[in-house]
C-alpha cells in the first residue's frame, strides 16, 4: 500500500464515475486518495464509494497527493493543472487540454518546466488493439490519405447531454481530439488544417495535411441519433484500405493501461511519453486552426 501512487480526483461527474474513480481505485499501482468537486455533494458521495477523503478545496487536495487526475471541463482543468504542475504534481488530463491555445501552451510549459509526468487520456490509444494497428499501419508505409467518422448523438441524450462546456464547444473539442489523434497516428503529423466548415446542425468536415503529403477529411458530430453510434478510421494508399477495427477494449480497460504508463513513468523518473502533455498541446493547435478556419480569420 505504502507504494501506491497517492491520486487526487478533480471533478465528479459521469466520466469521473464510470471511469477515472473506479480505475485509479482498483489499480494495483494507484490509490484514489481524494476527491475534489465544483459541487461538493457529488466529490462526497464519489469519496464514500472508495473509501477517499473529500477536500473542501483543491489546495488541500493537492496536499495530500503524488499525482492529480482531471474529469472536468477544460477550461477549468487547465488552470488546476497549472497549479497542480508548480506543485511539482503528476498529471492525468483529459482532452482538450484546455479551452484556448494559449492556456494549453501555458499548462505544457509549466509542466516541463518543474519534470512531471503527464498524460493525456486519448482513450482509444490505450487499446492494445489499436496500438498494434497502429503499429502495422507505420512499418507498412505508403498511405496517401484516410477519414474518421465520429458521429453520436451524445448531446441529445444520456449521461453528458448536460454538459454545458460540450454543447458550448461542440464536437470539435470533444470528440475532435480523437479523431485528429488517430489520423495524425496512423498517418504522419498533422501539419495544417486545409478547411473547416460546421453546418447548423452541428455536423464539421475537417481537411487535414499531414507531413509526407497525406491528406485525410474528419467528419464529426454529437447530434445525430445514430445508434449505435459510429467511430471509424480509415487509411489507404499503395498497399490498399485499411481500417482500424475496435475489438471491445472498453474505456475502463484502456483507463487501467494508461495508468501502467502513468506509474511507470512517476517510478522511472521519466516525463516523456508520446501521449504526454506535449501530444495535447499539438492536437490543440489543430483544434485552434479548423476553429479559426471556420470562422473565416484564418
Amino acid at each position: 500500500m505504502d507504494d501506491q501512487l497517492r491520486v487526487g480526483l478533480v471533478g465528479a461527474g459521469p466520466w469521473a464515475n464510470q471511469v477515472h474513480a473506479p480505475g485509479i481505485a482498483d489499480h494495483p499501482g494507484t490509490r484514489l486518495t481524494a476527491v475534489w468537486a465544483r459541487r461538493p455533494e457529488a466529490a462526497a458521495q464519489l469519496a464514500s464509494a472508495y473509501g477517499a477523503a473529500v477536500a473542501t478545496t483543491t489546495d488541500e487536495l493537492f496536499e495530500q497527493v503524488d499525482a492529480v487526475a482531471f474529469a472536468v471541463p477544460p477550461g477549468v482543468q487547465a488552470p488546476l493543472a497549472i497549479e497542480a504542475a508548480e506543485r511539482g504534481k503528476h498529471l492525468v488530463l483529459e482532452k482538450p487540454i484546455a479551452s484556448t491555445l494559449a492556456d494549453a501552451e501555458r499548462l505544457a510549459d509549466a509542466v516541463a518546466r518543474h519534470g512531471v509526468a503527464s498524460l493525456v487520456v486519448l482513450t482509444r490509444r490505450f487499446a492494445p488493439e489499436i496500438r498494434e494497428q497502429l503499429d502495422r499501419l507505420n512499418e507498412t508505409g505508403g498511405w496517401v490519405g484516410g477519414s474518421a467518422r465520429w458521429l453520436t448523438g451524445a448531446l441529445l441524450g444520456g449521461p453528458f447531454s448536460h454538459s454545458a462546456w460540450r454543447h458550448e464547444r461542440g464536437p470539435l473539442d470533444d470528440v475532435g481530439p480523437h479523431a485528429f489523434d488517430l489520423l495524425d497516428a496512423a498517418l504522419g503529423p498533422i501539419t495544417d488544417v486545409v478547411a473547416a466548415d460546421v453546418s447548423e446542425r452541428g455536423l464539421w468536415q475537417v481537411v487535414l495535411r499531414h507531413e509526407g503529403g497525406a491528406t485525410s477529411v474528419a467528419t464529426i458530430t454529437m447530434s445525430l441519433p445514430l445508434n449505435p453510434s459510429i467511430s471509424e478510421i480509415s487509411v489507404y494508399g499503395e498497399h490498399g484500405h485499411r481500417v482500424l477495427a475496435d475489438r471491445g477494449t472498453t474505456a475502463l480497460q484502456c483507463f487501467a493501461n494508461l495508468l501502467d504508463d502513468f506509474v511507470a513513468m512517476v517510478d522511472g523518473g521519466t516525463a516523456e511519453h508520446p501521449l504526454d502533455v506535449r501530444r495535447g498541446l499539438h492536437l490543440q493547435r489543430v483544434l485552434d486552426l479548423a476553429r479559426r478556419k471556420a470562422e473565416g480569420v484564418a
